[in-house]
């Protein structure tokens, strides 16, 4: 695991993984994934889609997740700088309900691996911020499902900027609960 360094959170599934970078006068090489050295560090899935999203300073995405088509997600910045937030919401799990918060910009260069069944949002910082996340399973259009982002049952602590009006689609102002959830 020369390549990473990859750090385990208090919510088990997720991780962080930091690349080596190469750099010089020239700029830098890295590489982003390599399935042997994920697979060492307990990363053992296959990908099967990148998708990229461009944001505004404070456009907060999420919290998403899928109900039928459950991915695992690698996802990174590749410009700017975003807070990146899942919510695990694995059926008997001890940390259901728990979320664990990462910040993830094109300087650091970190990158966040988010097991199937976790809520996913992020809240761009920068002025403009660039997005990619590798997933490992196609997009399934209706299948999407998502929590409030400020629903106090998670509490989740979005480091909102002062001064900065937050920029919410209409679909994600109107989820529900985690309690919605549990049945």
């Amino acid at each position: 695991m020369g390549k990473f360094q990859v750090e385990t959170c208090e919510i088990e599934g997720l991780k962080i993984i930091t690349p080596t970078v190469f750099g010089d006068e020239r700029g830098y090489f890295m590489e982003t994934y390599q399935y042997e050295d994920f697979k060492a560090a307990g990363i053992d899935v296959t990908f099967v889609q990148d998708n990229q999203s461009a944001s505004k300073k404070g456009v907060l995405r999420g919290l998403h997740f899928q109900i039928n088509y459950p991915q695992d997600k690698l996802v990174r910045v590749i410009s700017g700088e975003v807070y990146d937030v899942a919510v695990d919401l694995r059926e008997g799990s001890p940390t259901y309900g728990q979320w664990h918060g990462e910040l993830l910009s094109a300087e650091n260069k970190k990158q966040f691996f988010i097991p199937k069944n976790f809520a996913h949002g992020f809240l761009v910082l920068s002025e403009y911020a660039e997005f990619c996340y590798k997933c490992t399973d196609y997009y399934h259009a209706n299948d999407e499902g998502g929590l409030l982002w400020s629903d106090p049952e998670i509490g989740v602590k979005w480091p909102i900027p002062e001064g900065v009006e937050l920029t919410i689609s209409d679909k994600d102002k109107k989820w529900g609960s985690i309690k919605d959830l549990k049945k």
